[in-house]
């Protein structure tokens, strides 16, 4: 979030036809419950454009990127690394150091897609379950992310958005952001 150190998300690994619209919703919710960036595996150019598309609409800032090597990625990240995954340690149990460690360095949260290696698992300073059970990697990266900033995502401000979205108790209000 904005006046933070980064919060990156990865998304590791890709499988074009079958994870298209989960790899795009990785990237979605990074951008709308706090990180600054999402990269992609280079054969997910497709969620990027959508991606990009949406922070166009409704503001950021946020960024897309691809690579062609993920593993560098984690490998040369400067700063601390969480990889979630439903075998790692219980998020209650690790979520404030992990924010204490955040509030003084980056964070890349590395998201699977198909099978992690076990490299991941080692390279990672962390490797947080939301839960034990099988479960999405979206719902995994929301629940974290809300953790890690423990609700303040929800309130933030949105730098040159096109569209804005009028809460309402029913129905669906988006309005040109000038006419807000």
């Amino acid at each position: 979030m904005q006046g933070e150190p980064e919060v990156a998300v990865l998304r590791y690994g890709h499988r074009p036809g079958r994870d298209d619209r989960m790899t795009t919703h990785v990237g979605l919710t990074a951008r709308a419950l706090g990180a600054d960036r999402v990269i992609f595996p280079d054969n997910a150019g497709q969620s990027l454009e959508t991606v990009e598309d949406i922070t166009g609409r409704f503001g950021g800032p946020f960024t897309v990127e691809l690579t062609d090597s993920l593993n560098a990625v984690i490998r040369n990240w400067e700063g601390k690394v969480v990889h979630l995954t439903m075998y790692g340690e219980r998020v209650q149990d690790v979520e404030e150091d992990i924010r204490e460690a955040q509030a003084d360095e980056p964070l890349l949260v590395v998201v699977g897609g198909e099978k992690v290696p076990f490299e991941v698992y080692d390279e990672a300073d962390w490797n947080v379950g939301v839960t034990n059970q099988p479960h999405s990697e979206v719902a995994g990266l929301a629940v974290f992310l809300d953790r890690l900033f423990d609700g303040r995502e929800l309130d933030r401000d949105w730098e040159d958005a096109e569209n804005t979205v009028i809460p309402m108790a029913t129905g669906k209000k988006v309005v040109p952001t000038d006419e807000e």
